[in-house]
């Protein structure tokens, strides 16, 4: 499982709420982003962008399709940071 501190995990979840335009309770770590959430391409792409530039990291678009929820999310930065 991957390891990222309370801190990062909630700044990650802010960080997607912002871009999806929903609330915090709207958004669990398994709610689906484009199911649930009616997220599109541009949103991921978005997502993806501001996920680098905050955590100074680089996802690869083979992990894209781990993103699908908050979840996949977190696994995906905990690897490309170096934490999982």
């Amino acid at each position: 499982m991957p390891h990222l501190d309370d801190t990062v995990k909630e700044k990650i979840k802010v960080l997607i709420c912002d871009i999806l335009e929903l609330d915090a309770d709207e958004v669990t770590e398994t709610s689906l982003f484009k199911d649930d959430h009616d997220a599109d391409s541009l949103l991921a792409i978005e997502i993806v962008a501001s996920l680098e530039k905050t955590f100074d990291i680089t996802i690869e678009q083979s992990q894209m399709a781990e993103m699908v929820n908050l979840a996949g999310i977190y696994k995906v930065v905990a690897a490309a940071s170096g934490n999982e």
